[in-house]
């Protein structure tokens, strides 16, 4: 959440609801709704990094809103990560690291293992065909998410074929 953050608050300042909100907007039913908790821990955080800042905005009859906005350091995280390529290799991967080491203790069969993963892929595909997709950023990210889901499912045949025997 935090480079999201940095980059909402680099179109402007905005208090923490509104940047909820924003969120929201840009990737509607694609993601799990957001906790507005989260938003202000991870402003919280920034602002202790030296990220960002805030002013207190008084409202009538209501406690100060705290609006907050980008600083010098910053923009330049936020450079930073625009920068950087994501990293796409996983090779620190849950699955395979359970698959390996339940293999080797003889404590879970591999098949079994790789039957119930593909299930639970399967599954998240199918998921995939009831979200709601709005516009074209969403409709991006649930094409993306099902191709990662297909490659996932085409490792774990490679996975059988070469542990299962």
């Amino acid at each position: 959440m935090r480079f999201p953050l940095l980059a909402l608050l680099a179109e402007g300042p905005a208090h923490g609801y509104e940047l909820k909100q924003a969120i929201e907007q840009r990737f509607g039913s694609v993601l799990p709704p957001l906790n507005t908790g989260q938003i202000y821990t991870t402003l919280s955080r920034l602002e202790r990094d030296g990220l960002v800042d805030d002013d207190a905005v008084a409202q009538n009859g209501r406690p100060n809103k705290r609006v907050y906005r980008l600083t010098d350091a910053g923009r330049m995280e936020l450079r930073g990560w625009v920068a950087d390529a994501t990293p796409a290799a996983r090779m620190k991967d849950d699955f395979f690291m359970k698959l390996v080491l339940a293999r080797a203790a003889g404590i879970a069969d591999p098949l079994e293992l790789i039957d119930r993963q593909r299930a639970a892929y399967l599954q998240a595909l199918r998921e995939l065909d009831d979200v709601t997709v709005a516009d074209e950023v969403s409709a991006l990210l649930v094409e993306g998410a099902a191709l990662h889901l297909e490659a996932d499912l085409k490792w774990l045949d490679l996975c059988e074929q070469r542990m299962g025997s």
